[in-house]
């Protein structure tokens, strides 16, 4: 049976806005005094809850509040939340860049930790004199830092510059440096932030398959923080999610993921199109609502990158007569409004849409296999017309989003600036001359 290799047990952290500590030597005392004698500390009795969208009346906040959990050796264990949950702090806490105001941490073995870029190195020494370093901060013996070094060079890919002060390193050489070497350098805990968005696609599959690597192949323990679903689908067998400074739930990822997207998404994902805005149409058809469902056809305003995803329509048909060779379609554009993709029930259903006398209401569904979509904000434009009449046209009737996914099957995550959807590939090499 493993045994835990961290333990959290009430754990909270309290801050003052704007100061360090709690702002004064008196109130530090006063905080100090309180605990020892056993007594709670009267400034976290008007702390408030650490909620960015409310004005507060207290200059303390609660920036994590009664945490309690334990990771077992050789688990993977994502975390998850909206920025300002409290995930940065906690992983501050488990490395001991800082205390917790109550509680305690207990924890089995080595801590290496990649919170931000460059962590624990010294701008001023090389990527050499760095590792050597960071290794005998964890307490390793020169020889076994040695040991590793080359494979620690290679990794990171920065051999050509390894005796360079790391000041002058880019971002992503720096980040691929400080992850390769709490990677390799064998903690028995690695902890890990969204630092690694830093890094290329390369380099991200690169580090994902090394986690991976760490926890099944050699028993240790990762946490991994990341606003990346498909990473931490790909990663995490169990998750944590964050909200306000506390666990709002913990346990199987995919459970976890799908209530933090339903969570987050907005709550009238059904959208009722009675009071929209009409483009054009006699409106004998209308629109009456529209909405987007991933696989489980649960309804969400989140979807994700690769994975499938429904559209619904609901239809009203106002003049009671028979309809056929009626053709629907949906729009879907970025946020600078650029139509992108064009979906239609000629190509959808492989024939005009047809509709019987005496029906009042219609539900169709769009299905798509795999959403072909970078993360980002996105717009659909419904239309349902016959050869002579627009019965009804609607410009940007719904919002939705996409979050990054496993699109491309290896971890590799397209940036939006770079292209406007996704399209699967493959390169060989046919030849070569001197």
């Amino acid at each position: 049976m493993a045994k835990p290799a961290i333990i959290l047990e009430n754990i909270s952290k309290r801050y003052r806005l704007g100061m360090v500590g709690s702002g004064t030597l008196r109130e530090d005392v006063m905080g100090w005094y309180y605990k020892v004698r056993g007594k709670e500390d009267p400034y976290s009795l008007i702390a408030e809850t650490n909620n960015r969208a409310q004005k507060g009346s207290s200059n303390y906040v609660w920036a994590l509040e009664d945490i309690n959990f334990s990771v077992e050796e050789g688990e993977v264990l994502g975390v998850i939340g909206k920025n300002g949950a409290g995930k940065s702090t906690l992983l501050k806490l488990l490395s001991r860049v800082t205390a917790p105001t109550t509680g305690s941490i207990k924890a089995r073995g080595r801590i290496a930790s990649l919170l931000e870029v460059g962590t624990g190195f010294h701008p001023e020494l090389s990527g050499r004199d760095n590792i050597f370093l960071n290794g005998a901060i964890m307490g390793m013996r020169r020889a076994e830092i040695k040991s590793k070094f080359d494979e620690i060079v290679d990794f990171a890919g920065v051999e050509r510059y390894i005796d360079t002060p790391v000041k002058r390193y880019s971002s992503g050489m720096y980040v691929r440096l400080a992850f390769a070497v709490a990677a390799h350098l064998e903690p028995e805990i690695l902890i890990v932030d969204e630092v690694l968005a830093v890094g290329d696609a390369q380099f991200q599959k690169k580090a994902i398959g090394k986690m991976k690597d760490v926890s099944q192949g050699q028993g240790r323990t990762v946490l991994f923080v990341s606003h990346n679903m498909a990473s931490i689908r790909n990663l995490c067998r169990q998750t944590i999610l964050l909200s306000n400074g506390t666990i709002q739930s913990m346990g199987n990822t995919s459970e976890i993921v799908s209530d933090y997207l339903a969570y987050h998404s907005d709550n009238h994902t059904h959208q009722s199109l009675k009071e929209a805005k009409r483009f054009e149409g006699n409106l004998n058809i209308e629109f009456s609502t529209i909405a987007t469902l991933n696989n489980e056809l649960l309804e969400n305003q989140t979807m994700v990158s690769g994975e499938p995803m429904n559209i619904r329509l609901g239809l009203a048909i106002n003049a009671k007569r028979k309809y056929s060779k009626l053709h629907c379609s949906v729009s879907v554009a970025n946020e600078q409004f650029v139509t992108i993709m064009h979906l239609s029930t000629d190509e959808g259903m492989g024939e005009s849409l047809n509709i019987d006398d005496g029906v009042r209401h219609l539900t169709l569904n769009c299905f798509i296999e795999q959403l072909a979509l970078p993360r980002g904000k996105y717009y659909l434009s419904v239309f349902i017309w016959d050869k002579s009449v627009v019965f009804d046209h609607i410009l940007h009737a719904k919002s939705f989003f996409v979050s990054d996914g496993n699109f491309f099957g290896n971890g590799a995550i397209k940036e939006p600036r770079h292209t406007m959807f996704l399209v699967k590939n493959q390169w060989t090499q046919i030849d070569q001359h001197g």
